[in-house]
């Protein structure tokens, strides 16, 4: 059951995200940062491709996949299209990895330490899932500031 609801959820979230990306009129908007505006949209979207791959895909998932979380955040101009394959193919693995889960495997402790303190996969699957949502909104925020 709980495969299903994070499937569900993880899914939706990113299915969003592209909807974002793609609501930005001018696509090299994605890349500004002006005033107070930390990170830009593609930042944010490289950092939550990068968070999911890493997290689900690669440690519960087993897939290979090497982090490089400062890249995530100074990259720029990469395309809307290839970001959007990139979500596409994290969504894929995402929704991959929690297909192979067993139902009991939400119950047992996260394989690493995170936040310096021990959790259950279902407690930070719902972390991870806030975590996109937060961004997700930091994105959508971001895209109607630099619009107007």
């Amino acid at each position: 059951m709980l495969k299903n609801v994070f499937a569900e959820i993880f899914e939706r979230d990113l299915h969003k995200l592209i909807i974002e990306l793609n609501s930005y009129e001018n696509e090299n908007n994605i890349w500004i940062i002006e005033g107070n505006i930390k990170n830009s949209a593609g930042n944010l979207c490289l950092h939550l491709i990068g968070n999911l791959k890493h997290f689900i895909g690669g440690i519960l998932g087993g897939f290979e996949y090497v982090r490089n979380r400062d890249a995530e955040f100074s990259s720029t101009g990469i395309s809307r299209k290839d970001i959007i394959k990139s979500i596409e193919e994290t969504s894929g693995l995402v929704l991959g990895t929690l297909e192979n889960m067993k139902e009991e495997e939400f119950a047992v402790e996260y394989p690493y330490e995170v936040f310096n303190r021990k959790m259950t996969n279902t407690h930070f699957l719902i972390h991870l899932s806030t975590h996109l949502n937060y961004h997700l909104g930091q994105i959508n925020y971001h895209r109607r500031l630099i619009a107007n």
